[in-house]
């Protein structure tokens, strides 16, 4: 295992985005709820209704960093459309700007916080604490480019969470149905590299309590689960879904539980759902950050690999430069201290990760995602026709 990046600051697109930020290279040191050493009287409560990010929370969240300043106006303003959580940018009004300016206190935020009725809360509680341990305890350990978190707390049952970020304006999400250029794809794979590399084969990771890790009984489940939702996928999108498309992903459910257990010996953290839509460009094309960590967890590095490129290019694109981009990864991941890694292994995770594809697009469409819309019905379709393309081009189950 490569060391963690004590440099990790510097890396070069990092520091591209940050260029165009007023932000200080280091993040602040987060509160963590497990920490003897918080208490309530230095960290605001977590808040179930927006209503609560009042000057006073935000000061007392800006203070648990070294930023002494009094805030006496915040106006959020809902962004993006959630569908497992809410988010709002926060403007942000100083006592005294000037001395806002010199202590390095953000303009605004973004805060994100939990969503819907308790009881979908309560389903989707796994994932509220993966992005909230992403943010306390992961970030600082690897290379990949996210917004940096100021403040973070999360009630004791996991529903409820605040998380106050950097706005990372102008950056803009990709757009999933138009996919990805080839030059916005290399930079995607250079970053999800630095994710993966420094904490490539980390058994230190197995001791986090909280780390979805899988085992022989959840894979079966998820055999399980996925067969239900590939029927349910394929009836709602009869009318969209090619044939032959909805023929194969009714074989993958039964091979699902070997593949999730397929090559334990190389692991790193996964993003899980790393995609156009989770990824944020800077307009001029020189840096992205990644956003949403719900399904962080354990796993065979080239699932994230495989899953963005069999659902986030174009098929002909991908055919005609798959081995360069990957290649790209693999050189990433070599340049940040991974050894023993060929590009052949590398390549042939990649093809096995594109299981990963019908697997993620399937059960969300199924099971986390709102009311159907015409835009939703575009995405998942875009999403699913893609890795049924690629899964026909690269034969993964043949690798079992």
């Amino acid at each position: 295992m490569p060391n963690h990046p004590a440099e990790r600051n510097h890396d070069p697109i990092r520091n591209a985005y940050r260029s165009q930020h007023d932000g200080a290279d280091t993040p602040p040191k987060l509160p963590n709820k497990d920490d003897p050493q918080m208490t309530d009287a230095i960290s605001p409560p977590v808040l179930d209704d927006p209503a609560g990010l009042t000057p006073a929370w935000v000061s007392a969240a800006l203070a648990t960093t070294g930023v002494e300043v009094e805030i006496t106006d915040v106006r959020p303003e809902r962004v993006g459309t959630g569908q497992i959580g809410t988010s709002y940018r926060l403007h942000l009004t100083y006592t005294d700007p000037s001395t806002a300016a010199a202590a390095g206190a953000p303009a605004s935020l973004v805060a994100k916080m939990a969503g819907g009725d308790p009881a979908s809360r309560d389903l989707i509680s796994d994932g509220y604490r993966n992005e909230y341990g992403f943010y306390t305890e992961i970030a600082d350990t690897v290379a990949i480019t996210t917004p940096r978190c100021w403040y973070a707390v999360i009630s004791d049952d996991n529903t409820c969470f605040v998380l106050l970020l950097d706005d990372l304006a102008p950056a803009e999400p990709g757009e999933q149905v138009r996919g990805c250029t080839l030059d916005e794809a290399r930079l995607a794979l250079v970053n999800l590299a630095g994710l993966h590399g420094p904490r490539w084969c980390d058994e230190s990771l197995r001791s986090i309590p909280w780390m979805n890790q899988q085992t022989a009984e959840g894979a079966a489940f998820y055999g399980d689960v996925l067969a239900g939702a590939v029927e349910t996928f394929n009836q709602r999108f009869a009318h969209l879904l090619p044939a032959a498309d909805a023929e194969l992903f009714t074989t993958i459910p039964s091979r699902l539980g070997e593949w999730m257990m397929t090559r334990p010996e190389r692991f790193s953290t996964i993003h899980g759902d790393y995609r156009p839509d989770n990824l944020m460009f800077l307009p001029d094309g020189s840096a992205v950050s990644t956003v949403d960590w719900q399904t962080l967890g354990l796993g065979l590095p080239g699932r994230d690999v495989g899953y963005f490129l069999a659902t986030s290019i174009d098929p002909a694109l991908r055919r005609a430069h798959e081995r360069e981009l990957v290649a790209t990864y693999h050189e990433a991941l070599l340049a940040g201290g991974v050894s023993g890694h060929s590009f052949e292994e590398c390549f042939e995770d990649y093809r096995l990760g594109t299981i990963q594809a019908p697997l993620i697009t399937i059960l969300g469409a199924v099971y986390a995602s709102a009311e159907p819309t015409p835009q939703s019905d575009a995405m998942f379709m875009a999403m699913a026709t893609r890795a049924a393309d690629a899964i026909r081009d690269l034969d993964p189950l043949s690798l079992l």
